[in-house]
């Protein structure tokens, strides 16, 4: 079933969404599409207003878990909204949001540009990048943002600065407001020796495949870390590497981490979710904190 809006891909019903997740679960969107221009994103959320549908944005689902009983309303995919630019004189990069980031972070090392490759091994989107202030080794989203566009659900733009972002540990105000992530303005520092800046991109990719699960279906980390505390050597010490529930386990390569093995459930992910927390907190007394972000009912 498909229904036709005028200039733009169709917006169609009962979408498997597992296919469009990194853990590769997940049931059905109610209507689902996936804009190519931000005039089709409009379009889109004019026709969920007009209906009064709930409504979803997702991009790489790279950091989610949908329920295997799908999601109501209309799931907007965002990962085709691409374009970059490169601005040589300031070191400004605008990217759509749904420019992969790591890509992206290809790219800007291969201008001879610092500041971003600690993103070269996040598997999300430019949109979900600035929307979690996601991080790696180090670095995060607020030390680059000058300036994010978004949407509003009645179709108005807006710029939004860090200023009245919130930044914080892999969150930002934008989680909770309702404005849409079209793209960012990102900056770094302009001027450094091309292949000494994609030498270290290289080397830091490279280690985060050492680590890390890659070679299976995952979400990401699964919970932010306690800080001073990590949240995969409190899993570790915990002796829970390797534990598992349906096809859903912990990794033996990175505690932190939520692998299928296969064919597993959205809802074995989340039982082996909460039996963490169970054990963490009873073990340590911390409570943990999903980075991962759930939709749907659990």
């Amino acid at each position: 079933m498909s229904i036709d809006l005028p200039d733009q891909p169709p917006i169609r019903a009962h979408v498997s969404l597992a296919g469009l997740t990194s853990m590769k679960v997940g049931g059905a969107a109610e209507y689902f599409i996936s804009p190519r221009s931000n005039d089709e994103l409009a379009a889109s959320l004019a026709w969920a207003s007009d209906r009064q549908l709930p409504l979803t944005i997702i991009g790489a689902g790279s950091n989610l878990l949908i329920s295997d009983d799908g999601l109501e309303g209309l799931v907007i995919c965002t990962r085709h909204l691409r374009g970059i630019e490169f601005d040589e004189q300031t070191g400004q990069v605008t990217a759509a949001a749904g420019e992969p980031v790591a890509r992206l972070a290809m790219q800007v090392a291969s201008h001879g540009w610092a500041g971003f490759e600690w993103a070269v091994g996040i598997p999300g989107t430019v949109g979900g990048l600035v929307v979690m202030n996601a991080g790696a080794q180090g670095g995060c989203a607020a030390d680059c943002v000058v300036e994010v566009q978004t949407v509003t659900l009645t179709g108005e733009t807006k710029l939004i600065y860090p200023k009245d972002l919130n930044f914080s540990y892999r969150t930002s105000a934008l989680q909770e407001s309702l404005y849409l992530v079209t793209g960012a303005t990102l900056k770094f520092q302009i001027g450094g020796k091309p292949e000494a800046i994609a030498a270290d991109t290289e080397a830091k990719l490279k280690a985060r495949h050492t680590t890390q699960p890659y070679h299976l279906p995952n979400c990401g980390s699964v919970f932010r870390n306690p800080l001073p505390q990590f949240a995969a050597k409190l899993v570790q010490d915990a002796g829970l590497k390797g534990y598992q529930i349906g096809n859903a386990q912990i990794s033996e390569l990175h505690a932190n981490f939520i692998v299928n093995l296969g064919n597993a459930k959205a809802q074995d992910i989340f039982s082996l979710i909460e039996h963490i927390k169970t054990v963490i907190s009873d073990r340590y007394g911390v409570v943990l904190e999903t980075e991962v972000k759930m939709l749907g009912n659990f």
